[in-house]
């Protein structure tokens, strides 16, 4: 707590225009986060190109804390893929294997297609919206292509305590904020 203390009152003590420069610091780590994260929509063609597994369903191939690398590319599915998609109203997507696949028509992009859990015991039609037996393209955010084992945990434990994830802003912030300047 004395080290937090000592942030605080190091912060006091500071001159307005290098206050403005910690600021305008933190802003540059902000707008570069966000710059990553739009390359990776635009390279992956996907509007979540990285999701973290929540669940122990798709056990073993990916576990729970696992991030998951997607693309969205213009080409179709096949039986066995493992997919990213999101149910209407729901805000948690989900990370599951194609099991089959129905061609609507000729286009071959155009098709319906039901996933499953590999660890869960029946298919996914019960996750599904009342009456909708399949998904279609528009429900799927992408198939996965890479995977980075268990570092996505701490995003777990942010959902799971919400008050981490304040303490831990909080706490970059203030780091960022009371960082000394290099050259002075």
């Amino acid at each position: 707590m004395d080290v937090i203390l000592g942030y605080v009152d190091e912060f006091r003590h500071m001159k307005f225009r290098k206050i403005i420069l910690q600021i305008v610091s933190l802003a540059i780590v902000v707008g570069s986060a966000l710059s990553i994260w739009k390359s990776l929509q635009v390279v992956s063609f996907s509007e979540s190109p990285v999701v973290v597994v929540l669940s122990g369903s798709m056990e073993p191939a990916y576990y729970r804390g696992d991030i998951l690398f997607l693309t969205f590319l213009n080409k179709p599915f096949e039986v066995g893929d493992v997919i990213v998609y999101k149910i209407k109203d729901q805000d948690i997507p989900i990370v599951h294997r194609v099991l089959q696949i129905q061609q609507k028509s000729d286009d071959p992009l155009d098709q319906l297609i039901l996933t499953k859990g590999d660890n869960n015991q029946v298919d996914d039609r019960a996750l599904y919206p009342r009456k909708q037996m399949w998904l279609e393209r528009s429900d799927i955010m992408g198939k996965i292509e890479g995977v980075l084992p268990y570092v996505g945990y701490i995003t777990i434990l942010l959902n799971d305590y919400p008050s981490l994830k304040f303490v831990m802003i909080g706490l970059m912030s203030l780091f960022v904020l009371t960082a000394k300047d290099p050259q002075s």
